[in-house]
């Protein structure tokens, strides 16, 4: 099998380094992608910062049009998509469907953006020096942005970091996970099939070993980073001159109280814990419930998961727990599991572990709240749940954590809804809705551990771009 080529300089390249990327279902191997050497990641941002002094010149009108053609150039491949995210990352097909069809609306989204550029009017008669005065603030592109996505969604999270960056003249050096690239390969097919300028949006998988030396580089201006808590926060502190923005990790939790429509919730509760074997950082962790509906939620959600939460083959439609990423990652937290069950946890549903790397969908109770199931991020089909009495003891549930990313709380209150918008310490609060829920126009992002600066299209391009002031002195 020869090596899959990257994407460097409009240009497919090969390279004397190989990297196997295998099925997380089968341990088949799906493809050998040439990995970047040294000298090819040095070319890969000189063909950056080349590329900048083009296309931050170019009008908005030809980067909406280019962003509308790789959209459509999404949609025509939507197949080849579906099937790549299904053999690299095991994401079962329903929601490998819902992420091509999100990074479809990324595009999109970004095409219409580049006619609603950040910026602003200055009353400059608001101070008596600004009198006679006339200012503006617009946003200018940084230059060349080092992108790092993981795993996890290998498509979306890569357009989420792609989009904005052609919306506002970026260039950007790419490093996708070296255990899903071939996503990121594709999209790069399909940029280039759109007329994407050569050396804009370089997609180069490589090791970590050229991380550090690149956060040096005066040439590159921003490190745009989606991953681990532990791997995000020490590139921070290495990339000492450079803008920042961190999308991190979670361990999400969800209220429902008395009041809430909780049989309505319970779908959306179990899909937003089990979907793709839980490997979202708003994957549904901790599921927090009233006591007084808290037997009845327990059963009815014990026998919803039973009944229609279905773990196997991610190429069936039925599926909604695929196989884990890999089975490290499986047998990390089964040893989380059986560690709870030590101190006192009570499992609810069976510890089932099958081929590769699946695990059936697990859900505890009674687990102590520093066992490793409630605090970390688990990353994988688990939750716990546990049960409160008022809901000011579950809004300080929920913020005990060193994560901050969203939360989700059930209830038709206004008054609730408003009081943990106010109280929770999170990039975001969904109401009647679960943390997991992202849309591509919204702001995602979050506090504590979970990161640092937001994504969403409009709010990615502002983190993108820096603001410059005109002032004219009319005399």
């Amino acid at each position: 099998m020869s090596n899959r080529a990257f994407y460097l300089n409009g240009s497919w390249v090969n390279s004397g380094e190989s990297h196997a990327v295998e099925n997380p279902w089968n341990g088949e191997l799906v493809a050998e992608i040439a990995v970047a050497e040294a000298a090819q990641v040095e070319e890969a941002v000189a063909t950056a910062a080349a590329a900048f002094e083009v296309v931050r010149k170019t009008p908005p009108v030809e980067r909406a049009e280019l962003l509308t053609r790789i959209a459509d150039g999404i949609a025509a491949r939507r197949e080849d998509f579906i099937a790549t995210l299904i053999a690299e990352a095991g994401k079962p097909v329903t929601f490998a469907r819902v992420e091509v069809e999100r990074a479809e609306i990324c595009f999109r989204q970004a095409a219409h953006e580049t006619a609603h550029p950040p910026g602003e009017i200055l009353e400059m008669g608001a101070t008596k020096p600004g009198r006679n005065h006339f200012g503006l603030v617009r946003r200018f592109p940084l230059g060349v942005i080092l992108g790092i996505t993981p795993f996890n969604f290998p498509l979306n999270l890569v357009a989420h970091k792609v989009a904005p960056a052609i919306a506002t003249g970026n260039t950007m050096v790419l490093k996708p996970a070296l255990k899903t690239p071939l996503s990121a390969l594709l999209l790069a097919e399909v940029l280039h099939e759109a007329g994407l300028p050569a050396g804009q949006i370089n997609v180069t998988p490589f090791g970590h070993e050229h991380i550090k030396q690149l956060l040096m580089d005066e040439r590159i201006k921003m490190l745009s980073f989606t991953g681990s808590v532990d791997v995000g926060w020490k590139l921070k502190t290495e990339a000492a001159k450079l803008k920042v923005a961190l999308e991190l990790g979670g361990n999400a939790a969800v209220v429902i109280e008395s009041d809430a429509d909780w049989r309505a919730a319970i779908p959306k509760v179990a899909s937003g814990a089990y979907g793709y074997a839980g490997q979202s950082c708003i994957s549904v962790q901790r599921i927090l419930v009233q006591r007084g509906i808290y037997e009845d939620f327990r059963s009815e959600l014990i026998a919803y998961i039973r009944e229609k939460i279905a773990a196997g083959d991610p190429s069936l439609p039925a599926t909604i727990v695929g196989p884990m990423i890999n089975s490290r990652a499986r047998d990390k937290v089964v040893d989380w599991i059986q560690d709870a069950e030590l101190a006192g946890a009570k499992l609810l549903t069976p510890l089932k572990v099958e081929g590769a790397s699946l695990l059936h969908p697990v859900l505890i109770e009674n687990a102590p709240g520093d066992a490793a199931v409630s605090c970390e991020e688990a990353f994988a089909p688990l939750a716990v749940l546990q049960p409160y009495d008022t809901f000011e003891e579950a809004l300080n549930i929920v913020n005990d954590s060193a994560f901050g990313l969203q939360a989700g709380v059930f209830t038709p209150n206004i008054t609730k809804a408003f009081q943990a918008y106010e109280a929770l310490d999170v990039g975001g609060v969904m109401i009647n809705q679960v943390p997991t829920f992202r849309v591509e126009n919204m702001p995602y992002g979050g506090v504590k551990d979970s990161g640092f600066g937001r994504e969403g299209i409009r709010y990615a391009m502002e983190e993108m771009t820096e603001p410059r002031s005109l002032i004219v002195n009319l005399g």
